[in-house]
Parts: structure tokens; C-alpha cells; sequence
């Protein structure tokens, strides 16, 4: 009997129960990271970092960052690095504050409070990130100067222009409509939390199914049923034990008999009104299921990978790398610019620190999420876990009373200590290939 009809005639391999639900061992490990580190804050402060308070402004202060996140996955894929998000970010900031408070009331006659200056300041902030991110992209791709030395010079450029442009000042109040995306002003509410939180389950559900019935069709092996019926259970209790716990924080009293005050009314006694979903993180949310579609579904996103995995085979086979890098960059400078304005909304103002380290953050939520430093490898969800890990880290270290110079010590230890793991789960990964 050959060698090969022995391999045939072995019995196959038992796979435990984590093998049989296929899932990213990566993503497991990040995954319980972050509940490890939530159990561990929660404990040391006596059970208030795992309130629904706390959960909903971590989520709040999660998602500008996040954003960025997602772009900086494509930057770093494709063998670049972006230092001059968080200026950027400034920059654009204080470019909307300008047009909302100053340019369109004093040029075009619109009064704050007029339904057409959030959305016009909006698209302008959209339009003047992209125009930045796209002249680095052209210094980059077309005169090939290094991405380092490109945003390193951006990061003290656009910090410095955003001053100049508001003179040092912070401006503000902004526009009500326009405050409503930094979250803590703009929620959905009770009812209209557990709508979506039923609807994004649906559709979580169908993925799944549609996932199977694609692999079936194509002759691909495919999970037991029960897995995915596990898979799906999953899925569905994050889904609404989110949506559940965000609707447990309730709007203070005082803040609600101001509402009512506010519309010439008298609050009823013993009335209650739940926060539920901010605004911003449906951005977030739109933003992440745009980005992965443009990851896995376009010929851009392709593009992108390939690039980033070997940038000379890409360019003998066709792709216009320097236009490409372009792109990249002008989508970066515009995720920027939506950061802005969660981050103003939140804020309620534009002030000059804002953004500040931003950069730093960024990077490593992506780095932490699973994007190769080397090019190639990354992923939108594994970014945003980055952020959000990132986030819990100093808002855990903040309320048990670490010092802000210890935090950034402990935040840069993280980050090279993820980087290293990331290394050598990569040799064993190619070592058992």
C-alpha cells in the first residue's frame, strides 16, 4: 500500500467545538481581550465601568476614532501610514465651525437655525477633507515622496491652519441639527432603538443564511447546522444586549423637565425617557458595512489588497498604483472629515486640542485590530475592535484614577506588545501552512 492510499483510508480528524464554528481565532482572541479587560475595570471600580452611563459614553467617545479606523486599515494595507489624521481632523473641524457660525450667517444671510446650514456644512467639511487627503495621496503616488514624510509634515501643517482659521478661539454653540450626530444630543430612543436593533438581527440572520447557501452552490464545505444555529443565537443576543443596555440609561430628570420647558410643556410626574442608540454610531455603523462592501465586493477593494500584498505584481498587471494611492488617501481625508463632525457634534464646540493624539490612536486601533504593518492584511471589523479596545483601556485606567502620563505609558506598552503578538501568530500561522 502506497503513502497515498494510507492518507486516504485515515480516518479524518475530529474537530473540537470552536473548529466546527469556524471562527477567526484572531477575532476569539481580541474578543475576549476586551472582556477580560471590561471584567477586570469593572471589578476595580466597583462595578461602575460596566453600567449602562458608562457603556453608552464609551460608545459615544468610541466612534471617531473608529471611523478613522476603518481608512487607516486601507492606508496601512497598502503600505502607507497616515500621521496627520487627528490635524486633519482639526482641521476640518474647525472649518465647519466657520461656515456654521461665521461664513454662511455673514456671506449668504442664513441665520443659525436655518435647516439648510447643517447639511451645507456638512458636504463643504466632506468636500475640503477629501480635496486634503487627495493632495497628499498626489504627493505620494505621483511624486513619490513617503507617506511618512508626507503626513508628518501634514500633522503640523493642518493642526496650525485649523488655529489660524478660528484665530486660537473656540467656537461655538453649533448648530442644534448639526449636534445631534455627536450622540449624547441625537438618539433614537427607546422604540426606535428596538426597531433597529430587530432589523440589523434580520439582517445578520440573512447574511448567515445567504453565506451558507453561497458556499453549498459553489461546492464549498460548510459549518453543521448547529453551529450556525449557535453562530446565529450569538449574533442575535449581542445585537439586542446592546440595544438593551444602551435603553437602560435614562435621561436625568432635571435634563428632561428642561426638554419639556424647552416646548412650553410640564412634565408628567414619574416620566421617564431612555436614551437608546446615539445617531453617531449609525454612522459608524453605515461607515463599516460601506467600507467592508467596498473591501470584499469592489474591484477597488481588490485593488487595494493586492497592491498592499505585492505593489510591483499589482502594478505589472495593470493596476495604476499612484492613482490608486490617491483614492486611498482622498477616502482617508473624507473619514476625517466625518470624524470632525461627530467629534464637534459631541463636543458642542470647536476647540483647538480637538483631534489631538488622534493619530496615535488610530493607528494602533488598526494595528490592534489585525491590519499587517507590512501590507496586505486587515480588516474593517478587526479596526473598529481596535478602537473600542483602545478606548475601554483609558476610560477603564481614567475612572480608577491612573495618571494621564501613566495611561499613554501603559497605551504604548499595548501597542507594541500587539504588534508582537500579531508577528508570531503570523510565523505560526505560515509555519502550519
Amino acid at each position: 500500500m502506497t503513502h497515498s492510499d494510507t492518507d486516504q483510508t485515515r480516518a479524518p480528524a475530529r474537530r473540537n467545538f470552536v473548529q466546527q464554528l469556524d471562527l477567526d481565532l484572531r477575532l476569539l482572541g481580541m474578543i475576549g481581550a476586551f472582556a477580560i479587560l471590561c471584567i477586570g475595570f469593572d471589578l476595580l471600580t466597583g462595578g461602575r465601568f460596566l453600567t449602562p452611563r458608562n457603556i453608552f459614553n464609551l460608545t459615544i467617545q468610541t466612534v471617531s476614532v473608529a471611523i478613522m479606523a476603518t481608512g487607516m486599515v486601507f492606508v496601512i494595507v497598502t503600505r502607507n501610514i497616515d500621521l496627520s489624521v487627528g490635524a486633519l481632523l482639526a482641521t476640518c473641524s474647525a472649518v465647519m465651525a466657520m461656515t456654521q457660525t461665521q461664513w454662511l450667517p455673514n456671506i449668504f444671510g442664513l441665520e443659525l437655525g436655518n435647516p439648510l446650514i447643517p447639511w451645507i456644512t456638512i458636504a463643504f467639511g466632506l468636500f475640503v477633507g477629501a480635496l486634503i487627503g487627495s493632495f497628499h495621496g498626489w504627493l505620494v503616488g505621483y511624486l513619490t515622496i513617503p507617506a511618512f514624510i508626507v503626513t508628518l509634515g501634514g500633522l503640523l501643517v493642518w493642526r496650525n491652519v485649523g488655529w489660524y482659521l478660528t484665530s486660537g478661539k473656540t467656537i461655538g454653540p453649533l448648530d442644534p441639527t448639526f449636534m445631534k450626530f455627536g450622540g449624547i444630543n441625537g438618539t433614537l430612543g427607546e422604540t426606535g432603538s428596538w426597531i433597529l436593533g430587530l432589523i440589523a438581527v434580520a439582517a445578520a440572520l440573512y447574511a448567515l443564511y445567504s453565506a451558507r447557501r453561497n458556499k453549498q452552490k459553489h461546492g464549498f464545505t460548510v459549518k453543521p447546522l448547529w453551529a450556525e444555529g449557535v453562530l446565529a443565537g450569538l449574533t442575535a443576543a449581542v445585537i439586542l444586549g446592546f440595544v438593551a443596555t444602551l435603553n437602560a440609561y435614562e435621561i436625568p430628570t432635571r435634563k428632561l423637565k428642561r426638554m419639556f420647558e424647552a416646548r412650553g410643556e410640564v412634565m408628567p410626574e414619574g416620566f421617564t425617557q431612555a436614551y437608546g442608540i446615539p445617531i453617531s454610531v449609525l454612522v459608524l455603523i453605515f461607515v463599516a458595512i460601506a467600507m467592508t462592501v467596498l473591501a470584499r465586493r469592489t474591484r477597488l477593494g481588490r485593488y487595494i489588497f493586492a497592491t498592499g500584498g505585492n505593489p510591483d505584481a499589482a502594478e505589472l498587471s495593470g493596476i495604476n498604483t499612484r492613482w490608486l494611492t490617491v483614492k486611498i488617501f482622498a477616502l482617508m481625508g473624507t473619514l476625517c472629515a466625518l470624524s470632525a463632525v461627530v467629534a464637534s457634534a459631541r463636543l458642542a464646540n470647536h476647540s483647538n486640542d480637538i483631534g489631538t493624539l488622534d493619530e496615535l490612536r488610530v493607528i494602533a486601533a488598526a494595528v490592534i485590530g489585525g491590519t499587517a504593518l507590512s501590507g496586505g492584511v486587515g480588516t474593517i471589523y478587526g479596526a473598529i475592535l481596535g478602537a473600542l479596545i483602545m478606548q475601554s483601556l483609558q476610560s477603564g485606567m481614567a475612572m480608577v484614577g491612573v495618571d494621564a502620563p501613566l495611561q499613554n505609558i501603559v497605551v504604548g506598552a499595548v501597542l507594541v506588545l500587539a504588534v508582537l503578538i500579531d508577528i508570531q501568530y503570523r510565523k505560526r500561522a505560515g509555519a502550519a501552512k
